[in-house]
């Protein structure tokens, strides 16, 4: 089922008038189409109702209307017709009906005063403008008058008349003095509604010859002055003999010095008053009084209250004002005038009256023949006003008859209405307060349908949004629409489309098959027509990667990202925006292509960041907030207060902290008695806390300062506090660290750590030692010494322990009584030295020793272990000497046996013991003499393989360096080696130890051979070293070998054979590149150098070669 729905079409589609019935027709404000459609006159711009003109200027009255045909005009002065033709000032502009009346060649605007109105005529009606009065603007001079000085007694009212000339409009009023200065105005000194200017209490001040009143005239753009006003305040007091002369005896008896006086009105008189004012205009109310004290004014409603938002107090409270006042408002206003004597009131009756307005104005109604329509004119005012009707500007009451028509009071009823029928009608409202009128036509219209819409208009619509495709047609009788999709579609209906009234096709949810062509048909019983428009579906605008949060400490660097995915065929534009705002103009922001980029940041750049990206069919925007964050501003206002001896409260105010939150504080204290400029740590509170007890220490000239620290950093420390100093105390603490070490074998030296300055607690620090031998009964011997950190006792016995204090002391007192210590006076060498000294050999590498421990009376100091020195004489095996190297090994405390380790084999060595204690070495305990057994010798020094043959090579070897005992032998083994690195039964060899050299004999020809080599004592084998070697090839096989080489077949033969070997080479480089892998670990370990390979006859045999050659394994 369709659906139909009045709302506008997405085009401008403007709504010309809209009837009260449902027949009327809606007429578009399409250029092309209004100049085609007949139309009655309507009136468009007209001057005023009260016209008021400058005299000195051209008067333009103004009436300027449309219609089709274009109307003609004329215009009735005073009721009857106006010949401007007759007049020569008088013109008429071109296409207009405005007149112009020269007045400023020779025109007078007096003679043409009166009342204007115009008419605008074609073929289909008339339209009437207002009555327009026109009236010159005028501004005559002051009437001339006597002013008389006034002289008034300070204290008493006065009031200075203005009495303007009476002009049109009336005039501006206000006072000023000679030098063109406003008149100063106060609560006892204003002007009132009428130009008067009020005095509540004359002051001595008020005295002056040059109270002028001035009178604008805005129209004529003059001021007119009145003749200055002089005043003389004067008091008894003050009376002189000049001023009695010119008084009356009466005069001077009647005169009383300066006395309170209670409220009396000046204006408005009497105790009630009444005021009408029109509905919509502004209530003006005065109230001026006088009275010394100057009175006070106060204004209420009786029965109500004063309207809130629309009423104001001006001129002091004097005058009250109510703007855009109604019926509502009419009632009685109380204005109340009091001073400390008394008060006094005036009730004004307020009546608001109305001019007639509008309720329903008329509209303009256009029908088609046949249908049916009515005009409505309905107005309301105070009085009611009476509703009369015209018909093309006569009374309807004697214009020419229509059968179609029928008025009902405020209502005209057309019924089956004609071409002829068309009209314009007037409807005027008017009572004693004034009058309303309004044109209304009746537009009766024969017209076949029109599409006002473009033809072939492509439309672009993002996907998943509503589609509307504009169907704008006029026609008379209304003509009924249908909508067609494709060339040959059929009609559209259905729920997943809606109608409207304007003719536009609504698609509420398009998608990609809603792409196409879609026919527009109009008809009526006078014609029909159709229009194509095309519909095109785009895909959305998204942000496919939005900018996220981002938090940034001061100075660095952020950006945000943006990535938009859109339809090909748009063209995105994409823009960044500030807390809704345009960017900086700053070049640390940089925009790139998808993201923007802040460079430097500053708290100024903390905000929401968005990003806007714009095609011609949709919009998308994503936003976040950047949060730049740094290290707390300094805290400020620091704050002593409840001052004790030994503690104060410190508070501070946080500085800002910079979107991090404060963590803690820690406050610092500097002594400025002691330490001035040096900064401590006192302690720390958490963030939320400002305040805190702090505990202070005598005799310290304190200040403290507060560093606020979040997560980023530290604060610059705050401003320094006020210094405080503290009172002097007896110390409270004793040194730390006291010891007593002896520097020489007959001295005591006792030292501490001192006290800091603010440790002392006073001036005149000291330090009392005392000390005292050990276990020995004896008194204390006491030293009172300055503020220094040593002090030594000499001709003490050589390490004896003693007991030692340190105890502070200030000019008031002593600290309390000190902790003992226990010390030693200085040591000296031990006398004795280790004795029975025995070394047990374990292996040829190791020793263990033992002694006997010393006396501990011999050490003379403090034990601090044994030292062994140890070195090798001579190694037995070869007999030779060379340079002694002793070594030291030391055994902490008082240990007795101790391990040797790394002794050299079969060796002689020498060994002594030494006790140790702080000052040195004791003597040494006499040499004790051991060996080392055999061992197992080092690898001969070298093997060379010499003189290969056919069928032997000859070996060459060096003995081992280190022997490490008596040679027995050397063992040599070999094997053969085919080329697949497979190894041949082993041969062992046993030679004698004194030989150097070996021929091996019957061996394979062209063979590789690996020969291990070592040698043995009567402990074992030592380690071995490698050699491999090759015999040479036949003489007789390598001449077969070349012939055969110089064979064209065989040298096509190898060449293919390289051609194959060099395609494996290059899959082998492809798989391993791959990660593939192939086993030569095993050939590597079974032969040190794979470059020297044997020629191949038979896999797994050992062939005979010619050639000779070596690799060495030795190490160097």
């Amino acid at each position: 089922m369709m659906k139909k729905k009045s709302i506008p079409a997405s085009k401008p589609l403007l709504i010309l008038f809209l009837c009260q019935i449902i027949s009327a027709l809606d007429v578009p404000l399409d250029s092309k189409l209004l100049e085609e459609l007949s139309q009655p006159p309507t009136i468009t711009h007209q001057s005023p109702k009260d016209y008021i003109v400058d005299p000195r200027e051209n008067i333009v009255i103004q009436c300027e209307a449309k219609g089709k045909p274009p109307p003609s005009f004329s215009w009735t002065r005073n009721g009857t017709h106006f010949d401007i033709d007759k007049d020569a000032q008088v013109t008429m502009k071109p296409n207009s009906g405005t007149l112009v009346i020269n007045i400023m060649n020779g025109g007078k605007a007096e003679a043409y005063e009166g009342v204007y109105q115009c008419t605008a005529r074609n073929e289909r009606g008339a339209a009437i403008s207002n009555n327009i009065v026109i009236r010159p603007s005028r501004s005559p001079l002051w009437t001339k008058e006597k002013l008389e000085p006034h002289q008034v007694r300070e204290g008493d009212s006065l009031v200075l008349h203005c009495r303007p000339p009476v002009g049109l409009p009336p005039p501006i009023i206000f006072w000023m003095d000679n030098a063109f200065q406003r008149l100063p105005q106060s609560e006892r000194v204003s002007q009132g509604l009428n130009g008067d200017l009020y005095f509540s209490n004359v002051q001595p001040e008020d005295t002056r010859e040059d109270y002028i009143c001035y009178a604008r005239f805005n129209h004529t753009q003059t001021i007119q002055q009145k003749q200055p006003i002089s005043v003389k305040v004067f008091s008894m007091d003050s009376l002189n003999d000049t001023i009695a002369a010119n008084l009356s005896d009466t005069d001077i008896y009647g005169a009383k010095p300066v006395t309170e006086r209670q409220p009396v009105l000046l204006t408005p008189t009497g105790s009630t008053s009444t005021k009408v004012e029109l509905r919509g205009n502004v209530l003006l109310l005065e109230c001026i009084a006088a009275g010394l004290p100057t009175p006070v004014i106060r204004w209420i409603k009786e029965g109500g209250e004063l309207p809130a938002n629309r009423t104001f107090f001006e001129n002091f409270k004097k005058t009250l004002k109510i703007i855009d006042v109604s019926e509502a408002d009419s009632g009685n206003y109380k204005c109340i005038a009091r001073n400390t004597l008394g008060s006094v009131h005036h009730v004004i009756s307020v009546t608001v009256k109305a001019a007639p307005y509008w309720i329903t104005a008329p509209r303009n109604l256009v029908l088609s023949p046949g249908e049916d329509g009515t005009l409505i004119c309905r107005a309301n005012g105070n009085p009611k006003p009476s509703i009369s009707w015209l018909a093309n500007g006569v009374p309807i009451a004697i214009a020419p008859e229509d059968p179609s028509r029928k008025v009902d009071g405020d209502t005209i009823i057309f019924s089956h209405v004609q071409e002829r029928s068309s009209a314009v009608y007037q409807c005027n409202a008017s009572n004693e307060y004034g009058y309303l009128l309004a044109n209304a036509f009746v537009n009766v219209l024969a017209e076949p349908p029109r599409i006002l819409t473009p033809a072939n208009k492509l439309y672009q619509v993002i996907a998943d949004s509503p589609a509307l495709l504009d169907c704008a047609y006029f026609g008379s009788p209304k003509p009924e629409i249908e909508w067609f999709k494709g060339v040959k579609g059929s009609i559209l209906r259905g729920n997943e489309y809606v109608f409207h009234d304007n003719g536009t096709l609504e698609i509420p949810v398009a998608q990609k098959d809603s792409t196409g062509t879609y026919t527009c048909v109009a008809r009526n019983e006078l014609g029909k027509i159709q229009n194509e428009v095309h519909l095109e579906i785009k895909d959305p605008t998204m942000i496919i990667k939005q900018p996220e949060y981002k938090v940034v400490q001061r100075y660095g660097q952020v950006s945000f990202e943006c990535i938009i995915k859109h339809d090909s065929t748009l063209l995105p534009t994409v823009i960044w925006l500030k807390d809704n705002d345009e960017l900086p103009d700053d070049e640390r922001f940089l925009v790139g292509k998808d993201n923007l980029t802040i460079m430097n940041v500053t708290d100024k750049d903390d905000g929401t960041y968005t990003c806007i990206v714009n095609t011609t069919l949709d919009s998308v925007s994503a936003s976040a907030v950047l949060t730049v964050v740094a290290r707390p501003n300094p805290p400020f206002d620091l704050e002593l207060t409840g001052q004790l001896e030994r503690s104060i409260e410190l508070s501070w105010i946080p500085g800002d902290e910079n979107n991090s939150p404060i963590t803690h504080f820690v406050i610092e204290y500097e002594d400025g008695l002691h330490e001035p400029g040096v900064w401590h740590y006192q302690t720390e509170v958490p963030g939320t806390q400002t305040t805190v007890q702090l505990k202070l220490s005598p005799y310290v000239n304190y200040s403290f300062r507060v560093v606020a620290v979040n997560k980023i950093g530290r604060s610059q420390p705050s401003e320094p506090s006020e210094q405080y100093l503290t009172k002097s105390a007896s110390p409270d603490e004793n040194p730390a660290n006291v010891q007593g070490i002896g520097s020489e074998p007959d001295n005591l030296v006792i030292t501490w750590e001192s006290l800091k300055g603010f440790q002392s607690n006073g001036p005149g620090l000291q330090y009392k030692v005392s000390w005292r031998q050990k276990d020995v009964d004896d008194e204390w011997t006491s030293v009172i010494v300055a503020n220094v950190s040593k002090y030594i006792v000499s001709g003490t016995p050589t390490f004896v322990p003693y007991e030692i204090k340190v105890q502070a002391l200030n000019d008031l007192g002593y600290a309390p009584e000190p902790s003992e210590v226990i010390g030693h006076s200085g040591e000296d060498l031990p006398m004795v030295a280790p004795g029975n000294v025995q070394v047990h050999v374990i292996n040829s590498t190791l020793a263990k020793v033992h002694w006997d421990p010393v006396p501990l009376k011999t050490v003379r100091g403090h034990l601090q272990g044994y030292k062994v020195y140890y070195w090798k004489v001579q190694s037995l095996s070869r007999r030779s000497r060379r340079h002694v190297e002793k070594k030291i090994l030391t055994f902490r405390g008082n240990k007795t046996f101790g391990m040797l380790p790394g002794l050299e084999p079969y060796s002689s060595y020498k060994l002594n013991v030494r006790v140790v204690n702080g000052k040195g070495e004791g003597p040494a305990s006499p040499d004790k003499v051991f060996k080392t057994p055999e061992g197992v010798p080092s690898s001969p020094s070298y093997l060379k393989i010499t003189n290969p043959t056919l069928d032997s090579l000859t070996l060459e070897w060096g003995s081992p360096t280190h022997p490490n005992g008596v040679l027995t032998s050397y063992i040599l083994k070999f094997q053969p080696i085919n080329n697949t690195h497979e190894l041949g039964p082993l041969v062992e060899i046993r030679i004698p130890a004194n030989e150097s050299s070996l021929i091996l004999k019957n061996l394979n020809y062209s063979t590789r051979y690996k020969f291990y080599f070592n040698a043995q004592t009567s402990v074992g084998s030592g380690s071995q070293i490698t050699e491999e070697a090759v015999t040479i090839m036949d003489e007789a096989m390598a001449s077969r070998q070349v012939d055969i080489a110089t064979q064209g077949w065989f040298i096509g033969l190898m060449c293919a054979v390289a051609l194959l070997i060099l395609i494996l080479l290059i899959v082998c480089f492809i798989r391993r590149n791959k990660g593939g892998k192939y086993p030569v670990k095993e050939k590597e370990d079974a032969h040190a150098d794979p470059e020297i390979q044997p020629m191949k006859e038979d896999d797994g045999t050992f062939g005979e070669y010619r050639l000779f050659s070596f690799v060495s394994s030795a190490p160097f």
